[in-house]
């Protein structure tokens, strides 16, 4: 069965908006993005009329804790940071995740169809982050892929919470060490295990070594949280020696380093923004941030780090980046196909193009503009969230109970 969504203000993001424009969908795929007049649309085709609203691919948010830190449950909803072990490379964001967070249904009222689910910054090595739909009974029912990168942290969070239990590392030199010696020895566990493979002799596999050992092979990007620019340049530093791939996380001062972001081709995930000067690592944090950054030629992309910013305001860290000098089409970008890019998402989601996800949010109108609302969101072809103009309600398909 094809579904037609017509009639739009089709922005594709990735390609020229499209006024009265179609998008259809099969399989939930998208099969076609064209004016109606080029729209080949079988009689028996669902027809989605779109007249009025803005048409888009879903938000992508690239840094967030939906699921593993539960809106309103406290502790008992509390699974982001296993601060047992400042090495958790073998620590899974997946394990954690609880399909029935109301985070995910703020996520689809903001039009946020996609979130890379990270564990927090407690430890130096968090674990392994994963992407997921924003619907579904089970993170299988969810799944984009897992894992997506490996999350790190530098700065205050780790520091602070084995300084507290008289351990190591309760500094900034011993939050690098910590990570140094961990790469260390993955690279000599990756020379053990290819002349134990060589020389057909019993190998123990150790399940931290192996993911870091996929770090090192390039398999998996280094999400390092770091907020100030001595961490930002201590993260590029521990890059370089051992050679992966590093997303900068956070980014808070990223704008006092964007000429050696830029040059070293390293993106940042910036954010959040609309938060108070709360620790000593953010009272530089400004609005202009992501302007700067992009016009320095650094790929960027916005997070709402949820629950520290409500995931449903991704949209509107977009709107007050523009406010302070991001242009509108990198505001866009940065919610959207820039985030899918950075972590490895774009064959999947982000845009919209034939071959895609077909997860697409009807807006009222421009998102960017803070009186629109997400009206209609579909994952996969799929309607699950629409916006109740008599009761002024988002009202959400419930995963666990499906026709």
């Amino acid at each position: 069965m094809i579904t037609a969504v017509t009639g739009g203000y089709v922005v594709p993001v990735d390609g020229e908006p499209i006024e009265g424009g179609t998008v259809l969908v099969e399989g939930g795929k998208i099969v076609a993005v064209c004016t109606e007049a080029d729209a080949d649309i079988p009689d028996d085709a669902e027809i989605v009329d779109a007249s009025g609203t803005w048409v888009l691919p879903g938000f992508v948010e690239a840094h967030g804790h939906v699921g593993v830190l539960e809106a309103g449950e406290g502790w008992a909803g509390d699974d982001v940071n296993e601060m047992t072990d400042p090495n958790g490379a073998r620590l899974r964001a997946l394990d954690g995740i609880n399909p029935d967070d109301q985070g995910f249904r703020d996520a689809l009222a903001g039009g946020v169809t996609t979130v890379v689910v990270k564990p927090g910054s407690g430890n130096p090595i968090g674990g392994q982050t994963v992407a997921v739909k924003s619907w579904g009974r089970t993170v299988e029912d969810m799944l984009v892929r897992e894992p997506v990168s490996v999350k790190s942290a530098l700065g205050e969070n780790p520091k602070r919470t084995y300084g507290e239990q008289k351990k190591l590392p309760s500094t900034r030199l011993g939050v690098a060490a910590v990570i140094r010696d961990a790469f260390t020895k993955a690279q000599d566990y990756r020379t053990a295990r290819e002349w134990a493979a060589r020389e057909g002799t019993p190998f123990e596999r150790d399940n931290s070594q192996e993911i870091l050992v996929r770090v090192l092979d390039g398999e998996l990007p280094w999400s390092q949280h770091s907020h100030r620019a001595d961490d930002i340049a201590t993260a590029i530093r521990l890059s370089e020696e051992f050679g992966y791939r590093l997303i900068v996380n956070h980014g808070t001062e990223g704008h006092l380093l964007a000429d050696t972001l830029a040059a070293k081709d390293i993106p940042v995930i910036i954010g959040p923004l609309i938060v108070g000067r709360s620790k000593v690592e953010v009272r530089r944090r400004t609005m202009r941030n992501p302007g700067i950054l992009a016009r320095a030629g650094v790929r960027i992309a916005l997070t709402t780090d949820h629950p520290v910013v409500p995931i449903d305001y991704l949209v509107h860290q977009a709107t007050f980046a523009v406010k302070e000098g991001l242009d509108t089409e990198s505001a866009l970008r940065a919610i959207t196909v820039n985030p899918a890019r950075i972590m490895g998402l774009d064959d999947r989601v982000g845009a919209l193009r034939p071959g895609l996800d077909a997860d697409l949010v009807l807006w009222s109108g421009d998102p960017l503009d803070v009186m629109s609302r997400a009206v209609r969101v579909f994952i996969a072809g799929r309607e699950v969230y629409h916006f109740d103009e008599a009761t002024g309600l988002g009202v959400t398909a419930d995963p666990f109970y499906q026709e």
